[in-house]
């Protein structure tokens, strides 16, 4: 009866291991995650990018990083084009003032400028990130036996390099097709005529520092989110994780990550800025500074704390990011665990009547 009651209803059973839900209902569950995450944190990087853009004005071929909350994208300030979004004339006396102002004068529409094409790249890659995550850390915990509970800390850093590697070439297409204003036909002849010049592998150009910072952060926030979780519900004498839990179990995590990771982030950053200016120049050809070698540059220049430059403005913006988008993605997978219990109690209950 029940095999007969779950392909009626057109959905696979659910697989064992995998906490309740199916892998198509983790995806949905993360993507509204995603979808929530980039609504409440793109205003705090839009007023960024706008106070940045009135100490400095960014002249044209000029790169910027925009974060949605869920990825940093590389944006070129667009050749001609004083209508952009963060070309908007404004006087602003700091971040509140700002927020008034944009909504004040330019509508409450203003405080998502730029993110509808970033969500094109962002949502995708972060469903893959937590349904790989969801999906490894399973597998890992039956196979692992005594040391189940490092599973999420190896789930997390292959995860991350899965999706980062997926999107990767995605995005470096989205920069040069912003940067050249090219159509879609010049942009595969260029596109083509570079992988046979340099290989396949120019594609994954600027990779390296996203992986580096990227699979650390995963491989710490997933270990301490799940151990930090554990604890809380252990406290609150309860089973299954309230919103409340998932939120601060995520923000601290996240904190913690973003803070230990640092580093990695400011060098990840100026490259991705180099490379992108490289891009709108049409020289990506050349090949942008290493690793090592920006991080010498940034300790020459600044001394050793300039490879924490930014510390607060990262630890605001991926604090909130973090909780907003674990306690939404767990609070749908708890929604989606509910209604498939229900499915299958229900025709049982139906025939002992």
């Amino acid at each position: 009866m029940l095999r007969s009651f779950s392909s009626m209803s057109g959905q696979r059973a659910v697989p064992p291991g995998s906490n309740g839900i199916t892998p198509v209902q983790q995806m949905v569950a993360s993507c509204s995650g995603a979808i929530l995450t980039s609504l409440f944190v793109t205003p705090l990087d839009v007023v960024k990018i706008r106070l940045q853009a009135q100490k400095n004005p960014f002249p044209k071929g000029k790169c910027f990083v925009y974060c949605n909350g869920l990825m940093d994208h590389i944006c070129v300030c667009e050749n001609g084009n004083s209508k952009a979004w963060y070309k908007t004339p404004g006087h602003f006396n700091g971040t509140v003032d700002a927020f008034v102002q944009i909504v004040r004068h330019e509508g409450i529409k203003a405080l998502w400028s730029g993110l509808p094409p970033t969500l094109v790249m962002a949502v995708p890659a972060t469903v893959i990130y937590f349904t790989c995550y969801d999906q490894l850390c399973a597998a890992l915990k039956v196979r692992m036996g005594e040391r189940a509970r490092e599973a999420p800390l190896l789930a997390g850093a292959i995860a991350r390099v899965g999706s980062a590697t997926v999107i990767s070439p995605l995005e470096l297409i989205r920069t040069k097709l912003q940067s050249q204003k090219q159509s879609y036909r010049e942009l595969m002849d260029c596109i083509r005529s570079a992988v046979e010049k340099e290989g396949r592998l120019s594609l994954w150009r600027g990779l390296g520092p996203t992986l580096l910072r990227d699979v650390p952060f995963s491989a710490m926030y997933w270990y301490n989110y799940e151990r930090s979780k554990s604890w809380l519900c252990e406290q609150y004498n309860t089973r299954e994780p309230t919103f409340a839990i998932t939120f601060i179990s995520g923000a601290v995590s996240g904190s913690i990550a973003s803070i230990v990771t640092l580093p990695f982030d400011v060098v990840k950053t100026r490259r991705q800025v180099e490379l992108g200016e490289l891009q709108a120049k049409n020289l990506s050809h050349q090949v942008s500074s290493s690793t090592l070698s920006v991080m010498r540059r940034i300790v020459a220049h600044n001394g050793f704390g300039g490879l924490f430059a930014g510390f607060l403005p990262r630890l605001i913006k991926v604090a909130p990011a973090c909780a907003i988008m674990i306690s939404s993605y767990e609070f749908g997978k708890a929604f989606f665990r509910k209604h498939n219990q229900e499915r299958v109690l229900r025709p049982l209950q139906t025939s002992n009547t």
